[in-house]
């Protein structure tokens, strides 16, 4: 029987989790994968999606050559062509794009399809190359950069409380996040909790799977989670159960926020959110009198037009509660402010020529058709299907289909991306390539040592980016640096939470926790802001145009009287237990597993419309529309529908949920807007 290997990696997959696995290899071919027992946040386990990983490396529709377009852009039919042909087009292409309008007419479109920070968007692999052409720099805004800035106006940081410590929360406020379909591995803390007596509210528009597993779940009205906080503030401080003490010492602003509290009693936000008054006075109750309250709150809750905001003002109640210095109490929404990589001697942003502009990963139909001077004229696509991913996708396929526009895109399938490509390049999947992880949703690093070779030609990200350098005659020493040299770089910190983390140790061992002090309170005596304070008051707010108060901001389109009247829907279009973003959606099994796309509605509005649940329905506002099958429940709140992100428009229908949603920015952060959509229903 020939010898097994079992060799160390890390899911590269925009997760929070973040997980250790462990490939099982046998005659140089990968027979098994698991999440690595070891790991004290994986703990063996891999979720349904990634358990497929291996079957979806060996699928036959797997790129595995460059690619030449043969037909029109959107058709997706291609020809097969050697690399020295696919390299030389793309290099003389190039060239003249940059001679003839400029380094900037050149965008490189990083996606989440890997957060590695060697091949991925951590590290934004090429971005030394694409510097060196003094190219667009790309706001890669899609996931987390509204919550992010709202909370560094709050707390200095966008990462809060480490999710391993909910375990000892004794309230636990899962707002906005659905971990048993979005990063499950953080339940095995909330059980933990709850083993000890936590009580587990989960705050959603929509009864998921987290919501139907909680002990309470309130269901307010998209984007308005902001005025259910003061609410509830309002009912604590009612109750005169702040923490003076707490406040005293470590904030700053009390007096102007607590005047803000004072807006919103109860029945105010009862008649902003949808929830019922009793369940807001109920709840604040349980928060006046339970210490150590814990809040989870991820990423769906901020991609609405008040998303900022809405983390400003939640990462205030243990502010006012003082559950910032229990071990337990906080908020957690990401842990990547946490880890202190060297990202600059990895970016090498030195490189350009001199300033260059920023385009919106989240504005890519604006950017291809409507920005000048210059016009984009080159579009690499890197780890992204923004077809399937994007909003306004009618007005990105416009973008994309311009034939004076030269698309080239690093793939592992042939999305509705590539299909408007004329180049395509082969990319590595994970198991085949060198990377260096952290977990947005824990404190560890984690290596990833490839494990078996490519098939047929698909290449690293880094090793194209080195080739077409080579190609292009650029001289620059470090576009040829190796992947280890790049994760030493990365490395290469000097903040103390890296001490001792090496490459080879990180290799020897597989994951390394970040050298951070346990007990983890972070903000238990200070806070990186600029008063060294949590901020109920901030000048950071104030000069990014947002109130110098933490407050509430009504989401754009869900609050607009005048636009519900001709959209009376809110659409929700949440992330799907079947697919991560886009990735899967081509693979067999999980496509029937999901079912295809659904909307689900409450049964007033069903009735409402005369509908029934199998129904195909049509989805749409003047932006366009996607069809989907009707399922008719009461686990949405009534004025909601809700369908999955995922889904590849050619093979469901044509459109996803992405084409009825606005190229609109948030209130701070330049981030999407899915969640703050209005829409109308109807039979198709």
């Amino acid at each position: 029987m020939a010898a097994e290997l079992k060799v160390l990696g890390a899911c590269p997959l925009d997760c929070p989790d973040g997980c250790s696995w462990v490939v099982t290899v046998r005659d140089g071919e990968a027979v098994g994968l698991r999440g690595n027992p070891d790991h004290p946040y994986t703990r063996g386990a891999l979720c349904t999606k990634v358990n497929r990983w291996l079957e979806r490396a060996g699928d036959a529709d797997r790129i595995r050559y460059p690619l030449r377009r043969t037909g029109r852009k959107g058709e997706g039919r291609f020809e097969r062509i050697s690399w020295d042909e696919a390299l030389d087009e793309i290099a003389t292409r190039l060239d003249h794009v940059v001679r003839g309008h400029g380094g900037e007419a050149v965008w490189p479109y990083w996606g989440t399809g890997t957060l590695g920070y060697v091949q991925g968007l951590e590290g934004t692999s090429g971005r030394r190359f694409f510097n060196v052409l003094g190219a667009s720099a790309h706001d890669a805004n899609i996931c987390s950069s509204a919550g992010s800035s709202g909370l560094k106006c709050t707390i200095g940081s966008s990462a809060g409380m480490d999710p391993e410590d909910l375990a000892h929360a004794r309230l636990i406020l899962l707002w906005g996040t659905n971990p048993l379909t979005s990063g499950h591995h953080v339940w095995k803390f909330v059980q933990a909790a709850r083993r000890e007596g936590a009580y587990v509210v989960a705050i959603d528009p929509v009864a998921t799977r987290t919501a139907r597993q909680a002990d309470e779940h309130l269901a307010p009205l998209p984007g308005t989670d902001a005025a259910l906080a003061l609410g509830l503030l309002n009912v604590v401080v009612g109750l005169g159960a702040q923490d003076e003490d707490y406040i005293e010492r470590h904030t700053l602003g009390w007096a102007e926020f607590r005047e803000r509290i004072q807006e919103f009693p109860p029945e105010r936000a009862a008649r902003i959110t949808g929830v019922p008054e009793d369940a807001i006075v109920a709840l604040g109750e349980r928060i006046a009198r339970t210490r150590p309250t814990a809040i989870r709150a991820t990423q769906g809750l901020q991609r609405h037009g008040g998303g900022a905001e809405t983390l400003r003002t939640l990462a205030c109640i243990p502010g006012v509660t003082g559950d910032w210095a229990r071990l337990g109490g906080g908020l957690t929404f990401s842990t990547s402010g946490h880890v202190k990589l060297n990202r600059a001697a990895l970016f090498r942003d030195d490189l350009r020529p001199g300033p260059v502009r920023t385009l919106s990963m989240s504005r890519l139909g604006e950017g291809l058709l409507e920005v000048d001077d210059p016009p984009v004229m080159a579009l690499f696509v890197i780890a992204a299907n923004p077809v399937g991913s994007t909003p306004h996708q009618n007005k990105v396929r416009r973008g994309l289909a311009r034939e004076d526009l030269f698309t080239v895109v690093l793939e592992q399938f042939p999305t509705d991306t590539t299909d408007y490509a004329d180049i395509v390049l082969p990319a590595t999947m994970q198991h085949e390539h060198a990377d260096l992880h952290d977990g947005y949703g824990h404190l560890y690093l984690t290596w990833n040592e490839p494990a078996v070779a490519p098939p047929g030609e698909c290449l690293p990200t880094t090793e194209t980016f080195r080739r077409l350098a080579r190609r292009m005659g650029l001289t620059e020493p470090s576009l040829y640096d190796s992947d280890e040299r790049l994760a030493e770089q990365a490395l290469s910190s000097e903040h103390p939470w890296l001490t001792g983390i090496t490459l080879d140790r990180l290799r020897k061992e597989g994951f390394v926790r970040l050298a951070a002090p346990k007990p983890f309170l972070p903000y238990a005596e200070r806070f990186p802001t600029p008063s060294g304070r949590l901020e109920f008051r901030s000048q950071r707010a104030e000069a990014f145009g947002l109130d110098s108060v933490a407050g509430y901001t009504p989401p754009g389109e869900v609050t607009d009287a005048e636009r519900a009247r001709r959209f009376p829907l809110a659409l929700v279009s949440a992330a799907s237990h079947h697919f991560l973003n886009t990735v899967f959606g081509e693979n067999a099994e999980l496509r029937r597993r999901s079912g295809g796309p659904t909307v689900r509605l409450h049964p007033d509005d069903a009735a409402a419309r005369g509908l029934a649940s199998g129904q195909r329905v049509r989805v749409a506002n003047e932006r366009g529309a996607f069809e989907a099958v009707l399922q008719v429940t009461d686990e949405v709140r009534p004025g909601v529908a809700a369908t999955s992100k995922g889904h590849w428009p050619k093979l469901s229908g044509g459109a996803n949920a992405n084409a009825v949603v606005d190229e609109r920015d948030t209130d701070l952060g330049g981030g999407p807007v899915f969640h703050d959509t209005r829409v109308e229903v109807s039979a198709v």
